[in-house]
């Protein structure tokens, strides 16, 4: 019978210690997690840090080229 018991308790306490991830490992997991929404934050805002520089360089560049034949007409007369 003692025998049966100690099975028995030694079965129940593997039981309670694999019932899921420790505090640690979830507190790791989160932080893991943070961490990857931080640097995609990061990575979107250089994208459209990115985005708005190139419409800000193409629109410069069409208001050079409109503005170029205006300056150059009285030049040529």
């Amino acid at each position: 019978m003692k025998k049966v018991l100690s099975i028995a308790a030694a079965t129940a306490m593997l039981a309670i210690v694999a019932c899921g991830p420790s505090a640690d490992d979830k507190a790791k997991a989160e932080a893991a997690k943070l961490d990857s929404i931080e640097q995609q934050r990061i990575a979107d805002s250089t994208l459209q840090a990115e985005e708005m520089k190139m419409t800000a360089d193409t629109t410069a560049v069409v208001a050079d080229s409109t503005a170029a034949p205006a300056a150059e007409a009285p030049a040529a007369h």
